[in-house]
């Protein structure tokens, strides 16, 4: 019994010296982590880690792809790798650029894609974002001396500019004379004390990260759920979904994900083209491409201002205040909110009134009544900017049209016309503006303008034997179109026809696929940059300013 109760106490004295070294060790390596990511945050630039973050993610997604099996249908497309490549950083880019028909995916392959557009999309990685910028303006503590080093570190003057900011959304603007005017406007009449502002400044971002999640969520569970009405009450579209053998369920969840996000994907070969005469089903669409997409900040700002009525009012009255100190990409002052709407629906009127202009009695429009003509317009339009879902053949519409389209591809989405000049906008006289435009790289680099035409070059070097060839489908309109498309991370495509073959082909078969479908593994290559490219292009918006063109 002795010897068994010696036993005992030494398994119990072995068991508790592993605890303590397994409790020491996890503590020791989330210690490591956290300064590790205090590095990071410090030290490495925002487009690396968003370069960083679209690179990995696709990578994963391609390889699961790649697991998963595709429709065992004979006579469909077997996707080659490649294929699978570019709609993995298609989907993660939201850029919906297809090289492969959407109906060759199984239904695990689209809920993966699913999965991809959510994460990539504009909405979650600017909530990603704020969760990354909030220990910044964390409150320390001043009896502890590794907060305290850290707290200096952060707050000295070498480091008041956050140009290399981890974060995925943040812009921080330096405080500029007339801004730290302002702020202590704010602060003695509002806020309190400046260490009281601080930590407003910290519990606010975290309430503006609350409310972008709740944002997410409602705007995801209304548009599925209303889908999901529609589907059940419209049985001419349960007929599409059931012949071309699409789940309800995963058609609501992707068409509203990718829509949100302004993707442009749709699990059909047609796009949104199979219901261009369900006008109720584009109207309920609409308004996810508007929220998630161009509209955003508006929505977001009468977001916390809504939820500021019934709970943090301070901290949303802090935000509606101090919307550029907080420094959020998204959350916009009240007079830029404004003209942006203003400008939103602008762009919008214009090219509604060419579109039907030009279209109404043409062959893109065949087939519908004057009401669905002016939704599927409407619908046409607002995809512009920057969705790329689309009702009609984008290769039958006049090119006078086209080229508007190209234009508003090209925009980004927050283009906004704003004539008056006062304390809501960009300083262009900031300490921090003048030494990022000093610095040697971003005045040799060149404009976003330049760049596409780089890109539009080097793809007709790598189709330059089907350029001569096949001059009607590969012309440089054409690739142009699908560079800007890409670039834009809208997904428009002119496609491929067969019939415009100058030899006859008999072995040549039209596909449901974009341009970009035809080109060499080359072409398609480039493409894939151009549309991670675009997906960072907020990053070289001053670039190239230092070329005067006279």
């Amino acid at each position: 019994m002795k010897s068994l109760s010696y036993f005992g106490n030494k398994l119990q004295h072995l068991c508790n010296s592993v605890y303590s070294n397994l409790v020491c060790f996890v503590r020791s390596t989330c210690f490591l982590i956290s300064c590790f990511y205090k590095f990071i945050l410090l030290r490495v630039h925002k487009f690396f880690v968003q370069l960083f973050y679209f690179i990995f993610i696709s990578l994963i997604g391609f390889w699961i792809l790649r697991i998963l099996k595709s429709r065992s249908t004979s006579g469909d497309f077997a996707p080659r790798n490649l294929d699978l490549y570019f709609t993995s950083v298609s989907a993660v880019t939201v850029s919906s650029m297809s090289t492969v028909e959407m109906e060759v995916f199984s239904n695990s392959q689209l809920i993966l894609i699913t999965f991809l557009m959510l994460i990539g999309g504009e909405v979650f990685t600017s909530m990603v974002g704020l969760h990354l910028i909030r220990p910044k303006f964390k409150p320390w503590r001043k009896d502890s001396k590794i907060e305290s080093v850290i707290s200096s570190a952060t707050t000295s003057p070498r480091n008041t500019n956050f140009n290399d900011d981890i974060e995925l959304n943040i812009v921080v603007i330096p405080d500029s004379p007339k801004s730290n005017l302002e702020k202590d406007e704010f602060d003695q009449d509002d806020f309190g004390s400046s260490s009281d502002t601080q930590t407003l400044k910290y519990i606010s971002i975290k309430f503006l990260g609350v409310v972008v999640l709740v944002y997410f969520l409602v705007m995801h569970i209304l548009g599925i759920s209303s889908v999901l009405v529609y589907l059940a009450c419209v049985s001419s579209t349960k007929d599409v979904l059931r012949n071309k053998g699409l789940k309800t369920s995963t058609f609501a969840i992707f068409t509203v994900v990718s829509t949100f996000a302004s993707c442009g994907f749709v699990p059909t070969n047609e796009n949104m083209a199979a219901f261009s005469k369900n006008s109720g089903l584009l109207l309920i669409l609409i308004p996810s491409i508007l929220f998630g997409n161009t509209l955003y900040p508006a929505c977001l700002r009468v977001s916390v201002w809504f939820v500021g009525k019934f709970f943090k009012k301070r901290e949303a009255k802090f935000l509606l205040k101090n919307s550029r100190e907080i420094g959020h990409l998204h959350l916009f002052p009240g007079l830029s909110s404004r003209f942006l709407v203003v400008t939103v629906f602008g762009f919008i009127s214009l090219q509604l009134f060419l579109f039907c202009t030009y279209e109404w009695n043409s062959d893109t429009l065949n087939g519908l009544n004057s009401y669905q003509k002016i939704v599927g317009s409407f619908y046409q339009v607002v995809n512009t900017r920057h969705a790329g879902e689309s009702v009609v053949d984008i290769s039958a519409i006049d090119p006078a049209v086209l080229v508007v389209l190209m234009a508003m591809m090209y925009l980004p989405p927050y283009t906004t016309f704003l004539p008056v000049k006062g304390v809501e906008e960009y300083r262009e006289d900031l300490p921090g503006k003048k030494k990022e435009r000093g610095k040697l790289a971003e005045n040799v680099i060149f404009s976003q303008l330049s760049y596409i035409v780089i890109f539009i070059i080097l793809i007709c070097i790598t189709e330059r034997k089907s350029l001569k060839a096949d001059p009607l489908n590969f012309n440089v309109f054409n690739i142009a179109f699908e560079v800007i498309s890409a670039y834009g991370n809208v997904g428009f495509s002119k496609g491929y026809s067969c019939d415009r073959l100058i030899n006859p082909n008999p072995t040549c078969k039209n596909k449901s696929y974009g341009f970009a479908g035809r080109w060499s593994d080359e072409g398609k290559m480039v493409l894939i940059v151009v549309m991670i490219f675009g997906r960072l292009k907020r990053f070289n918006m001053e670039w190239g300013k230092a070329w005067k063109l006279k």
